[in-house]
């Protein structure tokens, strides 16, 4: 599917068959989710009053308060347009798949069937592909045609870098969106084998940016990352840094080390995405991500009318 040596007749029938295929997942799936999570859900400021028991306590102008001495609170009202924004991970971790797709084609199917979903509900759409550095970023904008271009943009972009800063990609969006926005950010999280300051990063950043917008994480997550199959001796590099480190996968104490150690960093990265308050997904390039994206939207909004 991806991309590089595509002809201009084979760009155009591969973004005519994911409209497609996505254009179906949204009738048919997703679009009831996403219409009645995400109508509405823009706001304008239009006031600042004292604070009343029961406000959200996320309203509340800190700068204020301190001035006054007592809490006070931004209110807003609704506004029917929003932006969403496609936060890609294009880095090159993305092009591993142990399955039928690489994880940079389940995310661009991913993407495409958000971005149709959006536009149904009238909303515009943005997209910022990244690896170490910003790669791509197309201003949010309506219309189909636009649409096209995003798709066109994920199926074909060929990233300069291979390396992944998701705090320096989020820096960027709050830097030039300037009004709350809907941000999904579809990465693997791999980064987080940097180090323990990178991950502080990551989730300081992510922190920030949600109490800027709404984000939602989306983790791609191959299940072959965290089984290692009894193949005999084999040589692993680290897509990203060109790290090469052999493994005797034939023994059983290896393989079993392999599990525990990934199934510890995905526990760690739970603990750590759950201190920000970002929600987010783990979907598994092995299985259709359209059921479970609709069953976490239908759950997240339970919980906000909760």
């Amino acid at each position: 599917m991806l991309f590089s040596n595509m002809t201009l007749t084979e760009l155009l029938a591969a973004v005519r068959r994911v409209e497609t295929r996505t254009n179906r997942l949204v009738n048919d799936t997703m679009v009831g989710a996403y219409l009645s999570h995400f109508k509405g859900r823009g706001m304008d400021f239009e006031e600042l009053r004292e604070y009343i028991p029961g406000d959200d306590v996320r309203d509340i102008d800190w700068n204020v308060t301190h001035r006054l001495g007592r809490p006070f609170v931004k209110r807003f009202r609704e506004e029917r347009e929003l932006t969403a924004v496609l936060a890609v991970d294009v880095s090159a971790s993305s092009l591993f798949g142990s399955a039928n797709r690489t994880k940079r084609e389940f995310a661009a199917e991913i993407a495409a069937t958000l971005a149709f979903s959006a536009a149904k509900n009238g909303d515009k759409v943005a997209l910022l592909l990244f690896t170490d550095a910003v790669e791509l970023f197309v201003p949010p904008r309506k219309g189909r045609r636009h649409i096209l271009r995003i798709v066109r943009e994920l199926l074909m972009h060929q990233p300069k870098k291979s390396g992944t800063d998701i705090a320096g990609a989020l820096g960027f969006l709050n830097h030039v969106l300037h009004r709350r926005a809907q941000v999904f950010l579809l990465t693997d999280f791999l980064h987080a084998d940097a180090g323990a300051a990178n991950r502080r990063d990551v989730i300081a950043e992510l922190g920030l940016t949600n109490t800027r917008h709404d984000v939602v994480c989306l983790h791609l997550h191959d299940p072959r990352e965290s089984e290692l199959p009894d193949a005999g001796l084999v040589t692993v590099e680290d897509a990203e840094t060109g790290e090469l480190l052999e493994i005797d996968s034939a023994r059983g104490r290896v393989r079993e080390r392999f599990a525990a150690a990934n199934t510890q960093r995905l526990a760690e990265l739970d603990r750590a995405l759950i201190r920000t308050g970002v929600d987010t997904l783990r979907l598994k390039t092995t299985e259709p991500f359209a059921p479970v994206l609709q069953r976490f939207f239908e759950l997240r909004r339970g919980r906000r009318r909760g």
